[in-house]
């Protein structure tokens, strides 16, 4: 009779860290008791679905508070990975790097389920649907920065993509199930072609924890490498899709336009974080002996990338139909050409602290007031497409509407008193230069000035004469905003306006060592 015993039963059982996997486990947790709450909630109660959402991504995100102090935490640690130290056996590893990422994942998350609240009701969305998604998404997006191998990396990013597709999908008006389509079809695509580079790695390799995939790829023999450099070009095409980085860029404007405008939204702010989180983690961590080649292939993609984002932007004509949210999608290409001039940086520089500080302090900044800039546009459009020439005369209408988008527009563009928008790129602009990439910090220095002329231009429509000569008359004052515009409005705007106050709060992050 064959023994199916092992020689250390011990190392298989797991003690697992339930502090340490709290925030994406509440995010789940919350998206399945959502999902249950619907079948039985009566159809006139089923805004506490959307307060039980906010509630647990509430809950998520103070769960980051006792892992804040002392040393990383990690749990689903493999005892038999061979030649690793510290944490770099464990699959998931709550450090200052997951902490910032999952603060901005589960932070725009719930900023997002905010401005959700009204589009819901007054879109006729299925709410239960609606809020599942949007919690099972954020949980993907909390997961992925945490992940310390390949297949959680894959897992993550999935179970944040999944849903998504969906949440583009729900408006049921033609434009909702083209712009699904079109991001499904990109995502899955680029999701094969790292699966396949997946595969390459591991087989060059022998692991998929990532700092022994770095041990295998440098001691890997002669006639792997070609395989090994392969796989490491293609692993990081997934997540080059969801940062929305050239050339994987097309399909933003078309299902940023599609979809609700909360989603649009989240998926410009958290959808880019995680795939940003996940491109940092295996560049740095995985792929360090190849740290020159892929610096170099960043520093071209962020170049390209800001440049035809900005491009975009400014062939885009302000009085078209969903003008504005297109001009927001081709800016977030934009911004993501800055947020990878770090990771660029960091394949240069003698240790990657600065350089990831320096994009997690920028991909910080970025969330708040691109999250306050689509609340504003859903302010304005709550019931039709909107028009950048929509926002002509905002000023006279709704005062302090329009004062919060010139300050978020402001701080993307780099200019006071927007401040903590000019400190985050010359943060961002500081890593290019210390890391010997003058060429690229002469070309971000060049796309900051072209995108001051769309920035710009949109903020001048707000306080420009409205188009009928300004004889708005009682319709100057316009009904109250509902609730949750409002808080998204007043949270946004209130944390821009103190981080311009208190810069340090968040470019501390840039000074210090995320792992």
């Amino acid at each position: 009779m064959t023994s199916l015993a092992v020689a250390n039963p011990g190392s298989l059982i797991q003690s697992v860290d339930w502090v340490a996997i709290a925030p994406p486990l509440i995010a789940a947790v919350a998206a399945l008791a959502v999902l249950v709450t619907d079948l039985f909630l009566p159809e006139q109660h089923k805004k506490w679905l959307g307060r039980i959402t906010a509630a647990g991504l509430a809950l998520a995100l103070i769960s980051l508070l006792p892992l804040t102090g002392g040393s990383p935490r990690a749990t689903f640690c493999a005892q038999n990975v061979a030649g690793v130290t510290d944490n770099a056996g464990c699959s998931y590893v709550a450090d200052h790097f997951a902490l910032v990422f999952q603060l901005l994942a589960l932070g725009g998350a719930l900023i997002a389920a905010l401005l959700s609240t009204h589009t819901v009701e007054t879109e006729r969305l299925p709410g239960g649907e609606y809020w599942f998604l949007l919690l099972s998404s954020a949980s993907g997006a909390a997961l992925l920065p945490a992940s310390r191998d390949l297949a959680t990396m894959v897992i993550a990013l999935e179970v944040a993509s999944l849903p998504a597709f969906a949440l583009v999908a729900l408006r049921r008006d033609g434009r909702g199930a083209e712009a699904a389509l079109k991001f499904f079809v990109s995502s899955v695509t680029a999701t094969a072609v790292m699966l396949l580079g997946i595969g390459f790695v591991y087989a060059a390799s022998g692991s998929l924890h990532l700092s022994a995939v770095a041990q295998g790829l440098e001691h890997a023999p002669g006639q792997l490498k070609p395989l090994a450099e392969a796989g490491a070009v293609l692993t990081l095409v997934g997540f080059a899709f969801k940062v929305a980085a050239v050339p994987f860029h097309f399909w933003v404007p078309d299902t940023y336009t599609g979809a609700p405008l909360p989603v649009a939204g989240y998926l410009s702010v958290v959808g880019k974080a995680a795939g940003l989180s996940g491109l940092a983690l295996a560049t740095t961590i995985a792929f360090r002996p190849y740290a020159h080649t892929w610096g170099l292939v960043l520093a071209v993609l962020a170049a390209v990338t800001m440049t035809a984002g900005n491009a975009g932007a400014l062939r885009q004509r302000f009085d078209t139909r969903y003008s504005a949210v297109r001009l927001l999608a081709w800016s977030s290409v934009g911004q993501a050409g800055y947020l990878l001039v770090p990771l660029a940086a960091a394949g240069y520089a003698p240790t990657v602290a600065d350089p990831l500080g320096a994009t997690a302090a920028y991909a910080l900044i970025y969330g708040v007031v691109n999250l306050g800039a689509f609340g504003v546009v859903a302010a304005v459009g709550r019931r039709a497409g909107t028009s950048v020439d929509d926002f002509r005369g905002l000023f006279g209408r709704r005062r302090w509407t329009a004062l919060a988008l010139a300050f978020f527009l402001l701080c993307l563009a780099g200019l006071p008193p927007g401040v903590i928008g000019l400190f985050g790129k010359v943060v961002v602009f500081r890593a290019a230069v210390d890391a010997g990439l003058g060429w690229l910090a002469v070309v971000m220095a060049a796309n900051v000035v072209v995108a001051l002329y769309y920035y710009l231009l949109w903020t001048a429509r707000l306080f420009a004469p409205a188009a009928d000569g300004g004889t708005q008359g009682a319709a100057a004052v316009e009904h109250r905003l509902p609730a949750g515009l409002t808080a998204t409005l007043g949270l946004t705007a209130s944390v821009a306006v103190v981080l311009s106050v208190a810069p340090q709060l968040v470019l501390q992050v840039a000074g210090g060592s995320l792992f």
